[in-house]
């Protein structure tokens, strides 16, 4: 390798550890404040660089935002397909799913946060990327071939709507972790307790299961 060659390759490494020292320092910001309490310049300070260098790589603060958003995107879709779900029996495979979606969300505070914020800008960043659009197709086409494998198999039911499977599953999750303070001052119940949250994530296991299987009797539920 020439010495050229050599600095370059430098160059590049250095320049993208610096951007994810920065998109780690704005993701702790934005998980902490959100989009409108970050701060460029502590942003900046967090990371060990400067302000400028955020809008050489990112253009602007929502410009980061978007990059922080697509990077915790990115994530939970490669250990969604970490799962390799395809190996596993229909039913089997939808339980592994729907476990990791409450328990990715139980030890990820910070996306719940990030995706709350996200909404109360109605979703606009999101809007702008076609990477995170790119990034989620997979596992709805996940979900629709183990449906179809459990139709086969003949422990689901036909007629199933993937997408619609899909924000069942996470929906329910979400909602309890997004409101898991609220909820526990509302009901007197401490629901962020560990025997509370496996409680919690049990029932939504059977019930979305019940909900996708054929009936005993062998008919579909209604």
């Amino acid at each position: 390798m020439s010495e050229g060659t050599k600095q370059r390759k430098g160059a590049r490494e250095a320049n993208e550890s610096t951007r994810q020292s920065l998109l780690l320092a704005a993701r702790e910001a934005f998980v902490a404040g959100g989009l409108e309490g970050a701060r460029v310049d502590d942003i900046a300070l967090r990371a060990g660089s400067n302000k400028q260098l955020v809008y050489h790589y990112f253009g602007s603060k929502d410009g980061l935002y978007t990059a922080v958003l697509e990077q915790v995107y990115q994530e939970i879709r490669e250990q969604e397909a970490a799962l390799h779900l395809d190996m596993f029996p229909a039913e089997e495979a939808m339980r592994k799913l729907i476990e990791f979606s409450f328990d990715y969300l139980r030890q990820s505070p910070g996306f719940v946060r990030l995706l709350v914020d996200e909404n109360i800008h109605f979703g606009r960043h999101l809007k702008e990327t076609s990477t995170v659009r790119e990034m989620n197709r997979p596992v709805i086409d996940l979900i629709a071939q183990t449906l179809e494998r459990g139709v086969a198999d003949g422990v689901f039911r036909r007629g199933l709507d993937p997408l619609h499977v899909y924000l069942s599953i996470a929906g329910m999750s979400f909602f309890y972790f997004a409101n898991i303070h609220t909820l526990s001052r509302a009901f007197s119940r401490n629901l962020e307790d560990e025997a509370e949250m496996e409680a919690r994530k049990a029932h939504i296991v059977d019930f979305a299961l019940n909900a996708i299987r054929v009936r005993s009797d062998g008919g579909a539920l209604p």
